[in-house]
């Protein structure tokens, strides 16, 4: 396992470059439908693309769409933790209303740029965008009625100190509402961290149950995780070639155990 500042230097030199490529119009999507691959292709409807700037679509690495699940209310203020190119931040906003705020947080100057511009673009006024990382929130306590996060949370070396912070942000009654990647079932380390490498989770992602154990230690009540996309090696096919490993002959190790899932989560009213 890699060490934290590890890991942290990892997402932050990935994330930067991808902001990079966009900012200079070499992002590897365009368009609302366009697929890059298994995990970060077809999240957004054409109604939510049309809404944004080309540019948030195109710097999206999630694996989820978290704002269409976060059942977003006018006036509520969120936080999308690890919010790249803006996307989610964008969306939510426009569904929070003038009345609300919609803060994104990341540790990556290029994101935060790219994220500014396509704020300027996009016209939207009630948008922060904070410079921090999800393990350290910069935000006091109880000051957030809603947490989404797209494919990020599984980046972080110290899963227990964010649903932490989460859980301190938030507002009693607060919702928690974060697509991410989890595992099932055991995998063999080595071929673990080649299929983690192609879905992005180079701190390794949590189990169904280790998830669910851990927000509930957080103090958070009425988890659940819904799986979105069940991913097979035939999917990490091209990838796992490039590695040197036989996607068929590891497909019954790893075949629909690693996943895509919406997870939600609430902190108990006072």
């Amino acid at each position: 396992m890699s060490t934290e500042p590890e890991v942290k230097d990892i997402v932050r030199q990935r994330y930067g470059a991808a902001a990079l490529r966009v900012s200079q119009g070499s992002g590897c999507c365009s368009g609302a439908a366009a697929s890059c691959d298994p995990i970060t292709s077809h999240l957004y409807s054409s109604a939510e693309a049309a809404q944004i700037p080309a540019e948030a679509l195109q710097a999206s690495l999630g694996c989820g769409n978290p704002t269409a699940l976060a059942d977003l209310r006018p006036g509520e203020i969120v936080l999308d933790l690890g919010s790249g190119g803006g996307i989610d931040v964008l969306l939510s906003a426009r569904r929070v209303g003038p009345a609300g705020l919609a803060y994104g947080l990341d540790m990556t100057d290029e994101m935060l740029a790219l994220a500014r511009e396509n704020q300027r673009k996009a016209g939207v006024e009630n948008v922060r965008f904070l410079k921090g990382e999800i393990e350290n929130i910069p935000l006091p306590g109880n000051s957030v009625d809603v947490v989404v996060s797209n494919c990020v949370i599984n980046l972080s070396a110290d899963k227990d100190r964010v649903f932490a912070e989460i859980f301190r942000v938030l507002k009693p009654g607060g919702r928690l509402a974060v697509s991410d990647v989890v595992v099932r079932g055991e995998v063999p380390p080595s071929i673990r961290r080649s299929v983690e490498l192609w879905i992005g989770c180079v701190a390794g992602a949590l189990s169904e149950t280790d998830y669910n154990a851990r927000l509930a230690r957080a103090g958070f009540a009425s988890i659940s995780l819904e799986p979105f996309r069940v991913y097979s090696a035939a999917d990490a096919r091209e990838f796992l070639a490039a590695e040197g490993i036989d996607a068929a002959a590891i497909a019954p190790l790893v075949d629909n155990k690693f996943l895509s899932a919406f997870i939600r989560a609430v902190k108990p009213a006072l």
